[in-house]
């Protein structure tokens, strides 16, 4: 039986195995010994046949089963026992509740209960039972159904178990001894108010010397000081937890801690380089980067951080250093510009320090570092520079061809100063107003400068090395002209002044103002006056208002239109400047008729010459017959240039008919698509049917019902007609077009692809001829008919001496 139990729970563990089988053993003699006296002092008593009540009785209270049996035969619990029982078999016992029949079986004669499937206590810890007495023949019960329990107990059979493992666990590098770094728990699910079982005890089984645990609260803390992250960043530790109080015997689980060290500044910044050499252009703009440094720190995160500065050097004014964005190197960029001829190197004493400091680690510092960086200038071959940024120049416009009016200078930056040679950038002077010495740089003009026309000029210079002509310099000339008298001035514009004929005399009649293309310094000033040939004018006088304006003035009245229509009057315009400029503009007076309020009604002489008695409404009349005439004649000659049409009852039988250029070509004969044209095949029936036009009846029906369906389209196909009158018709309509020659010809315009073939005239076409129209004699169009009479007269072969009429 041991054997047996030792090969269901596993090697390891003989001693545990023979004790509980033992223990089993026991229990099972001790029931069955217990079952042998009950069922004995049950006889004893029936055969004695004692008259007394019966009292219920059972002979259990509860019973207790070992988890975990492995034996092959069911295991036996207990025995439910009745004091009514007297071994006659008469009466049943029946077990319900937890696990009944699945898991305990009873023997319904003797009541013994056995289990026969294999109990866990860590599933379920016991069974709640109900027990009952039965009479078979009666099958009645014989008592009321009674509760009792099945407890299951305890045994060692489950390690204890780190629920969550593995874990990680942080702590900071540098930890004093003792450190609490991770507390574990480890859970066992045996029983804890049974024996040791559940009791567990913590033990490090790897991780030593750096780590250790506290076997009664599983707390992992710091065994060792002095830590370095920098030389080792992860350790793993394997933590044991075993029951049975750690007892040899007991069952153990193990669990793994990963524990990482975290950073501290401990560590200073250092530079890899006591000495930095760099080197930049010195046509590097301001702001760009020189180079970059770093002091490297073991540290990392935000204890690796750095702060640096310029702290000495002949280049701290012209040079500075930030830093960029992870906060661990230093930008050099330039600070102002450079220039290799004034200075060719810097040096930079630059310092770097932690911006983060911990107060713990003080003593390994200091946490700064200091190097030396040395910057190179670059010559560059830079282009020409002018003496100045700009030019400003004031011209006289009455500078003369050839002036010089500026010279301007530029050199050569570089060591080696380049000769130098000028020029006008061509698109700042389109005028071409001025020119440059290309070797002195001389501004003179070319052109005569007119202030009125042009009163600035934008040009700029350009200077080019000669050596290198892709290094060339540029400077602004702002050239202004400066204004010279030399323009008179002129009346502001043309004035047409009236007089009343009811003005009397010193009457104002206008007031007038001049303009001067000049801009003198001072402003514009007008002397105005009549010109000495009107200096005793008796219709009109001046008045100069010394405001650059003057009034005339009538010196009369009694003006009348039938007298004189219309003055003019000279006036003579000067002004102040030196040379003093003078013109003489005309002032046209017209007399004219107002009202009492003086508004012009008229200024025409010739309205007086009409007759007294011919009124306004007379006018009227007259204009209206002029247009009723218009109208009528308009009319008429509408009517000619369009013939009247064959007038048709139906809508729908109106002939399809097409006004087209007489230049365009129909499809000769062979043009079937319209109408049956079979009768115009021979040219000479025309005349037969010449005197039918003033008979024809309005009543013929529309063309395209007599259009042979079975020939459309088809070349070469004939059709006949189906209609005389048709025929008649068409007949008609081509005489009449050939007579009158204000009437543009009647035809079809068709769409045709080839060139009136089987016609007697043969082709009319131009193409694939082999003369030219210039050569090509049209006599011929004479013995056509008279169909033919309208090309033979745009030929010029008809034989007439009339010229023809277009």
């Amino acid at each position: 039986m041991g054997d047996r139990l030792h090969h269901y729970l596993g090697g390891g563990r003989p001693v545990y195995t023979l004790l509980l089988s033992l223990a089993l053993a026991l229990l099972t003699l001790l029931s069955e010994a217990q079952g042998r006296m009950d069922k004995a002092r049950s006889e004893e008593e029936s055969r004695a046949g004692l008259l007394r009540r019966v009292k219920r009785g059972w002979v259990w209270n509860q019973f207790f089963v070992l988890e975990e049996y492995t034996g092959l035969e069911p295991l036996y619990i207990g025995k439910l026992h009745s004091d009514m029982d007297l071994g006659d078999g008469s009466i049943k016992y029946i077990l319900s509740g937890d696990g009944a029949g699945t898991t305990f079986t009873i023997d319904d004669s003797t009541g013994d209960i056995h289990a026969i499937k294999r109990l866990d206590r860590e599933v379920k810890a016991q069974y709640q039972l109900q027990a009952q007495a039965w009479n078979r023949q009666t099958d009645r019960p014989l008592e009321p159904k009674s509760e009792f329990i099945v407890k299951i107990q305890d045994i060692n059979d489950n390690e204890p178990k780190f629920q969550d493992g593995p874990y990680q666990a942080t702590i900071p590098e540098m930890s004093t001894i003792g450190t609490e770094v991770i507390r574990l728990t480890a859970t066992d699910a045996d029983d804890p108010t049974y024996g040791n079982s559940a009791r567990v005890v913590y033990s490090i089984l790897q991780g030593q010397p750096y780590f250790s645990v506290e076997p009664k609260t599983g707390v992992v803390r710091v065994s060792l000081a002095g830590m370095d992250r920098e030389v080792r960043e992860i350790y793993s530790i394997i933590i044991q937890a075993k029951d049975m109080g750690g007892q040899l015997g007991g069952l153990a689980g193990t669990t793994v801690v990963n524990i990482t060290l975290s950073d501290v500044n401990d560590n200073p910044p250092m530079f890899d380089q006591k000495l930095y050499q760099m080197s930049v252009l010195e046509s590097a703009p301001v702001g760009s980067v020189v180079g970059c440094i770093r002091a490297k720190d073991r540290d990392i995160g935000i204890n690796a951080e750095m702060r640096y500065s310029i702290i000495d050097g002949d280049g701290r004014d012209t040079f500075d250093i930030s830093t960029d964005p992870t906060n661990l190197f230093g930008i050099i960029t330039i600070k102002k510009p450079l220039n290799f001829e004034s200075k060719a190197s810097y040096t930079l004493k630059i310092e770097g320090v932690n911006t983060h400091l911990d107060h713990r680690f003080l003593d390994k510092g200091p946490f700064s570092h200091v190097t030396i960086v040395h910057v190179s200038v670059e010559d560059i071959d830079e282009p020409p520079e002018f003496s100045s940024a700009a030019y400003y120049i004031e011209v006289s416009e009455e500078a003369e061809i050839g002036t010089v009016f500026k010279t301007v200078s530029a050199r050569d930056p570089d060591a080696s100063n380049n000769s130098i040679r000028y020029s006008i950038e061509m698109t700042t002077d389109l005028g071409k107003y001025f020119y440059i010495d290309i070797t002195s740089g001389a501004l003179m003009t070319v052109l005569s400068l007119d202030r009125e026309e042009l009163s600035w000029h934008n040009i700029t210079v350009l200077a080019m090395e000669m050596s290198n002509p892709s290094m060339i310099g540029s400077v602004s000339v702002a050239v202004k002209i400066l204004d010279v008298n030399d323009n008179p001035p002129s009346l502001t514009q043309y004035f047409e002044a009236f007089v009343c004929e009811s003005a009397k005399a010193g009457q104002l009649i206008q007031t007038v103002t001049a303009i001067d293309p000049d801009d003198p310094l001072g402003g514009q000033h007008f002397y105005y006056s009549l010109a000495p040939e009107a200096a005793n004018n008796p219709n009109f006088t001046l008045r100069d208002n010394q405001d650059n304006t003057a009034w005339i003035l009538t010196r009369r009245g009694g003006w009348s239109q039938q007298d004189q229509s219309v003055y003019y009057l000279p006036i003579f315009i000067s002004d102040r400047e030196l040379p003093v400029q003078t013109s003489t503009s005309t002032l046209t007076i017209r007399v004219c008729s107002c009202d009492v309020e003086g508004n012009v009604m008229s200024c025409n002489a010739e309205a007086y010459h009409l007759p007294a008695s011919l009124s306004r409404g007379a006018l009227i009349a007259i204009l209206a017959c002029i247009f009723v005439m218009l109208v009528m004649i308009l009319l008429m000659l509408s009517l000619r240039s369009h013939r009247k049409k064959p007038y048709l009852h139906d809508e729908e039988d109106n002939v399809h008919e097409n006004i087209v250029r007489y230049d365009d070509e129909g499809g000769g004969e062979e043009d079937t698509e319209a109408f049956d044209i079979a009768a115009m095949w021979n040219p000479h029936e025309a005349h037969l049917v010449g005197k039918q036009r003033q008979d024809m009846l309005p009543e013929i029906e529309s063309l395209s019902r007599y259009v042979p369906l079975a020939c459309v389209g088809w070349p070469g196909s004939v059709c006949v007609g189906g209609d005389s009158n048709v025929q008649g018709y068409v007949l008609s309509k081509l005489l009449e077009a050939d007579l009158d020659t204000c009437a543009p010809p009647y035809d079809s315009l068709q769409t045709y692809a080839y060139e009136g073939e089987g016609s007697v005239a043969e082709s009319l076409s131009s193409l694939q001829s082999v003369c030219s129209n210039t050569d090509h004699e049209y006599d011929y169009l004479n013995d056509w008919g008279p169909r033919f009479k309208k090309l033979a007269e745009m030929y010029g072969v008809l034989e007439t001496s009339n010229p023809p009429m277009w």
